[in-house]
C-alpha cells in the first residue's frame, strides 16, 4: 500500500516551498535581503499548503527563526569582542564569533538545500 496523498491535493503549495527555498539559497549573495521576501512568503503561503507540503513551509520558518537568533546573538558577541579589542581578549571572542557566524551560514545553506531535494523527491520536511 502506499502511503502518500492523492496528486491533487498533495501538490498544494509545492511550487511556493520551491520559491521559498531558491530566495533563502539567494539570500547569501543578496546579503540576507531575499530570505525576508522568503520567510513573509513561507508564512502566507503556510495557510493554503497541503499536509506534507506544509511540513516544509513550518521548517522554512522555524529555520529563518534559529539562523535569526544565532545571528542576533553573534553580533553582540561581536560588539563585546570590539569592546575588548583593546586588551587583546577580543580577538579569539572576534575570532569565535566569526567561526561561528560561518558555521551557521552553511547550517542554513544544508537546510535549505536538503529541504529542496526532499520536496522535489515530494517527501515531507
Amino acid at each position: 500500500m502506499s502511503d502518500q496523498v492523492p496528486a491533487a491535493t498533495s501538490d498544494a503549495g509545492k511550487s511556493s516551498a520551491i520559491a521559498v527555498y531558491v530566495l533563502y539559497l539567494l539570500s547569501i549573495p543578496s546579503v540576507g535581503v531575499l530570505v525576508l521576501v522568503g520567510l513573509v512568503w513561507a508564512y502566507v503561503a503556510r495557510a493554503e499548503a497541503a499536509g506534507w507540503v506544509r511540513t516544509h513551509f513550518d521548517q522554512q520558518i522555524r529555520v529563518f527563526w534559529v539562523a535569526f537568533w544565532w545571528a542576533v546573538g553573534l553580533g553582540v558577541l561581536s560588539v563585546i569582542g570590539w569592546l575588548l579589542l583593546a586588551v587583546l581578549i577580543g580577538v579569539p571572542i572576534l575570532a569565535l564569533a566569526g567561526l561561528l557566524g560561518l558555521v551557521v551560514t552553511i547550517w542554513f545553506c544544508l537546510k535549505s538545500a536538503l529541504g529542496l531535494v526532499a520536496l522535489l523527491q515530494d517527501k515531507p520536511a
